[in-house]
C-alpha cells in the first residue's frame, strides 16, 4: 500500500468514526433532573432584581446553582415526588440556605404541589 493510499484510508476511517452516533452524544442532550427539598417563602424583591408577590409562580434556587444569576428568568418544571403533581415556575431569587438541589417556592406555587401546612416536600425539578 502506498503512503498516499494509507493516509486516504486513515482519513476515511476517521471521518466515519466521528460521524457515527454514540450513546455518549445522546446522554449529553438529555435533561438533568434534580431532586431535593421544596420549601416555601414570602416573596418580595429577589436576587434577580425583580419584585414579586406571593401569587406569582416563582422559585429561589440554591447558591450552588444560582452562581452569577445566569438562571434568572429561566423556566422550571417541578414535580412533587409523593403525589405526582406538577407545576411550572420562573427562577427569580437565590436561596442561600438551600442545599444544592433544593428550591424555595412562592406560596401559590407550593400550594399547586401540596399543602402549606406540610412545609417541606420532596421535589424533582429541571430547567425547561
Amino acid at each position: 500500500m502506498s503512503p498516499f493510499t494509507a493516509i486516504a484510508f486513515f482519513l476515511a476511517l476517521s471521518a466515519t468514526a466521528f460521524a457515527a452516533p454514540t450513546s455518549e452524544g445522546t446522554a449529553s442532550v438529555a435533561k438533568r433532573s434534580r431532586t431535593g427539598r421544596g420549601t416555601w417563602f414570602d416573596v418580595g424583591l429577589g436576587a434577580c432584581g425583580e419584585t414579586n408577590v406571593n401569587s406569582d409562580k416563582i422559585i429561589a434556587i440554591s447558591a450552588d446553582i444560582y452562581g452569577n444569576g445566569g438562571y434568572c428568568n429561566k423556566g422550571v418544571t417541578i414535580t412533587n415526588t409523593a403525589n405526582g403533581k406538577t407545576a411550572t415556575a420562573i427562577v427569580r431569587d437565590e436561596c442561600p440556605g438551600c442545599g444544592a438541589n433544593d428550591i424555595d417556592m412562592s406560596p401559590s406555587l407550593f400550594q399547586e404541589l401540596g399543602s402549606l401546612d406540610t412545609g417541606v416536600l420532596t421535589v424533582s425539578w429541571d430547567f425547561n
